[in-house]
């Protein structure tokens, strides 16, 4: 029989492998059913809990948690923006270099499965409780040892343990410090968002008091508006009025909120007075309004991609907030997937290994494709070499196939030919002009067209210049031992700066030195380039 063996060299139980462990059960400790505590929550009750959960016993803050995610709209919806963030991160494989391909195809299969994708999804509730917990279920599969499925684990099946409250351990009847659990039973995430025992980590402590804040204030705006809500019933009798019209009159009062219609003794009559039912929402609006932006703050690290009146601009840079927080969580989580899920997959189906493929979640920067394009467009003529294939991933383009239509600019139009209107023949084209030969070289000329034995030319008519040619030529002639032209100027400069220990000294050289510029090499090639440029522009104007 195969001995299977984890990363650490000990056997591995086969049964241990496939039997599930933290079931949940009708009654005990992981009893599927448990009692609320958000209902009717109060300061002095809020506290308790918190304390609590400080010391290893959090049952009621991991149900208050949960009961945060149902009843408070705006948490709920910035958790889901952060959890969904690392689960649209699209997992990879690292290996080391010479690492057995046999191996590393099994990993990215291991990967690419689906069911590893949700239990990312479920692992990410860690970030607001603290930690998280899923059972994969071992089988064999297409020869294989692999999980099979990945069951999320109610938080409230563990406990930690009561002297360091780090190690976790799984609640069973009968036993107050509970079990400890095995890997590859369990994969256990716990975020550090910040210091300290991963019950206080999770962001859901934090924001417990601004749902209970917000809370009250509901309730309060709620019962504001019931009474400011509509206008206060007024009812006038006069004077003489009998006892049964006063009740009349009372009557009609009070239904007439609900049925708008009511007939009251003749003579009397009923006022509605205005209330200034709208300063609720200053008070109350504003107090709501404030608590949700803490909390967007807490969540996912700013307002501006949560909040309405923000400018395209703050987003942008407020999103880079956003981005950190999410590398952050990605990194995190595939610590503990190497951790708990890749080195046991491997060892046992290949033995204990001395270093692991690794996955990671790779979390792309924001290309700002307008401002690459336009950069690589400028640069790209200066002679930077850019590859098809880097510009193709930046801009999420693929190689076209064999078959695909490529798109290509379109070609300029050919001018129309003239036609006669005494119906005679249309006019031969007409014959190549011959080219004039530029004549501004003096003697010696070292230029790139001397030097080739080909001159630059003119057009003997302004039509046939080819702007864009002409003008390459002239750059390149230009610029053709640019440096040994402008040596005469810089050496004696560059030969000061050199001698020179100091600033001052170097100041007190510049007057001998003047004497022994040269600039009369340069400027003759300056006074070239003008002559040919007016040149090239009387021709073409």
């Amino acid at each position: 029989m195969v001995r299977l063996l984890g990363p650490d060299g000990r056997p591995v139980s086969s049964k241990q492998l496939s039997e599930e462990v933290a079931t949940p059960t009708l009654m005990g400790v992981r009893a599927t059913h448990m009692d609320g505590v958000a209902s009717g929550l109060k300061p002095e009750r809020l506290a308790h809990i918190l304390k609590q959960a400080a010391m290893g016993n959090a049952r009621d803050y991991l149900t208050l948690a949960e009961e945060m995610e149902e009843r408070y709209l705006h948490y709920a919806s910035q958790v889901q923006t952060r959890r969904l963030a690392i689960e649209g991160v699209a997992p990879a494989v690292e290996s080391p270099k010479g690492y057995p391909k046999e191996i590393v195809d099994a990993v990215h299969e291991l990967v690419d499965d689906p069911n590893l994708l949700d239990a990312i999804g479920a692992l990410t509730d860690g970030i607001a409780k603290g930690y998280a917990v899923v059972e994969p279920v071992w089988e064999y599969e297409r020869k294989r040892l692999r999980p099979v499925a990945f069951k999320w684990r109610d938080p409230r099946f563990f406990q930690f343990d009561r002297i360091a409250l780090a190690e976790l351990r799984l609640a069973v009847d009968g036993n107050l410090d509970g079990v400890p659990i095995e890997k590859p039973t369990f994969i256990v995430h716990t975020p550090r968002s910040k210091t300290g025992i991963p019950l206080r980590r999770g962001f859901a402590r934090a924001a417990t008091w601004a749902f209970m804040l917000q809370s009250f204030g509901l309730k309060d705006w709620a019962a504001f508006a019931e009474i400011y809500g509509i206008p206060m019933r007024v009812g006038k009798y006069h004077a003489g009025a009998s006892a049964a019209d006063k009740k009349a009159l009372l009557r009609a009062v009070a239904a007439i909120a609900n049925d708008a219609a009511a007939i009251i003794p003749q003579g009397m009559e009923i006022e509605f007075i205005e209330a200034q039912g709208s300063k609720g929402e200053a008070v109350f609006g504003g107090l709501l309004d404030y608590l949700d932006k803490q909390v967007s703050k807490l969540v996912v690290g700013q307002t501006m991609t949560s909040d309405d009146g923000s400018s395209q601009a703050q987003a942008k840079v407020h999103d880079k907030v956003r981005l950190d927080i999410t590398q952050a969580d990605c990194r995190q989580l595939g610590n503990t997937l190497n951790r708990d899920l890749i080195p046991w997959f491997v060892s046992l189906n290949f033995g204990p290994q001395d270093v692991y493929p690794k996955m990671t979640l790779p979390v792309a920067e924001p290309e700002d494709i307008k401002e690459l394009t336009e950069a690589v467009a400028r640069l790209v003529p200066l002679g930077l070499k850019v590859g098809q294939k880097q510009m193709r991933a930046k801009i999420g383009l693929s190689e076209p196939e064999d078959d695909d239509e490529a798109l290509a600019p379109a070609a300029e139009p050919a001018p129309p030919a003239a036609t006669p209107t005494d119906g005679s023949d249309p006019p031969a084209p007409p014959a190549p002009l011959k080219k004039a030969t530029l004549s501004a070289h003096h003697g010696g000329c070292r230029c790139a067209s001397c030097r080739a034995g080909t001159p630059v030319s003119l057009a003997a008519e302004p039509g046939e210049i080819d702007s864009e040619d002409e003008l390459d030529d002239f750059l390149a002639e230009a610029l053709a031992d640019w440096q040994e032209d402008a040596d005469p100027l810089l050496a004696p400069l560059r030969e000061a700066i050199e001698t020179a220990t100091s600033f001052a000294e170097l100041e007190a050289m510049l007057p001998q030195i003047a004497g022994r510029i040269d600039g009369a090499k340069l400027a003759m090639k300056l006074a070239v380039a003008m002559a040919k440029a007016r040149g090239l522009g009387d021709v073409r104007d």
